[in-house]
Parts: C-alpha cells; sequence; structure tokens
C-alpha cells in the first residue's frame, strides 16, 4: 500500500486552522481545491470585530474517513497573506504583530485524528506561529458530494500565546485576546466515508 501527500488548506491563524486529516489510502493522490477554499478570522478592536481572511494557505495530507486514527495533517499558511484592509494589511507585517519578514508562516502538525460520527472528526496538533507552538484540538465536520471533500470548522485561539500584539497591543481591551479562526476545505480524491 503506497502513502500519498495530500495538498490541503485551514486557519491559523492565527487561522488558521484546519484540517483535513491524512491516512493510508489506496485511492488517487488528494488535492485541495483552492478555488473553493477558505481561512478566514475575526478578531475585535475596541469591541468592533475586523473580519479578515487568508489568501495563501497548503497542506500535505492523507485522509482515510474509516481509518482516522492513521490519519495525520500538515497545515501552512502565509501570514503575509492576511487581508483586512490596506492600513491594516500593511501593520500586520510588522515585528508586534505577525513579523512576516522574520516568521513569514503559521503551521499546524496533527499528533491525533479521531472519528466522532456522523462525518465529525476530532483534529489534535500543534499551531506555531512567531516561533511559539501551542497544542490545539480542532473539530472538523466532513461532507461528501461529486467526488469532493468538504471539511469545515472553528476554533479560537489567544493571540497573546503567539506574541500577536505585542508591545502597547498587548492590551487587550484595545485589541481582544481571542482570535475566532474559520475554514472551509474543499478536497479531491478523498475516500468515501
Amino acid at each position: 500500500m503506497r502513502t500519498s501527500i495530500v495538498r490541503f488548506a485551514t486557519a491559523l491563524s492565527l487561522s488558521a486552522a484546519s484540517f483535513a486529516p491524512l491516512a493510508h489510502a489506496q485511492t488517487a493522490p488528494q488535492a485541495l481545491v483552492p478555488a473553493q477554499s477558505e481561512v478566514t478570522f475575526v478578531a475585535k478592536q475596541l469591541g468592533v470585530p475586523l473580519n479578515g481572511r487568508f489568501k495563501a494557505f497548503s497542506a500535505q495530507s492523507k485522509f482515510d474517513p474509516k481509518s482516522p486514527q492513521t490519519s495525520s495533517i500538515a497545515f501552512t499558511v502565509d501570514l503575509g497573506s492576511a487581508a483586512i484592509n490596506a492600513e491594516t494589511d500593511a501593520e500586520l507585517a510588522k515585528p508586534e504583530w505577525f513579523n512576516t519578514p522574520k516568521f513569514p508562516k503559521a503551521q499546524f502538525q496533527s499528533t491525533a485524528i479521531k472519528a466522532l460520527g456522523g462525518g465529525k472528526f476530532e483534529v489534535a496538533g500543534k499551531l506555531s506561529i512567531k516561533g511559539s507552538a501551542r497544542d490545539l484540538v480542532v473539530p472538523v465536520q466532513v461532507a461528501q458530494a461529486g467526488g469532493l471533500s468538504t471539511a469545515t470548522g472553528s476554533f479560537a485561539l489567544k493571540r497573546l500565546d503567539f506574541k500577536i500584539g505585542d508591545g502597547d497591543w498587548s492590551d487587550t481591551s484595545i485589541v481582544a485576546n481571542d482570535v475566532q479562526v474559520k475554514f472551509k476545505l474543499v478536497l479531491q480524491g478523498v475516500p468515501a466515508m
């Protein structure tokens, strides 16, 4: 049985995100369908939601819904692709925020994937942003139709755990510590559930 590598997108971010699992499969290689996939996030500044998205992300995974315990995922987000608005996007690259010259990518590596029934999975792993790594558990819903598998989910992260918004921006009354990340990842080549 030959293992195949899957291109797969999830947030976070801040996104991230996420999260289609990898597994041993006897099918054609799995691949992300970027045009139908997305990773978005919501942060709050002075109580006002700021909606953003990541325009560039990728993943390498193998996912067999019938054997999630042998699956794994590696997910990468290009932090320089964060898009909120022109003024904010320029600020996010600075050292106090993502410091993209030094830390251009956020990465997620799964450590365990568990089936919960009804197309629901729990993906546990390590999320690394800006030189800090934290454990993360992400609930994922997988639906299949027309030869495609769509993995959706969301999770919250604490931006200060990753030193995002250092210095004056560490005041959580100005920018909230919680950031909500959502993802929709469309894959082809995933075995039937």
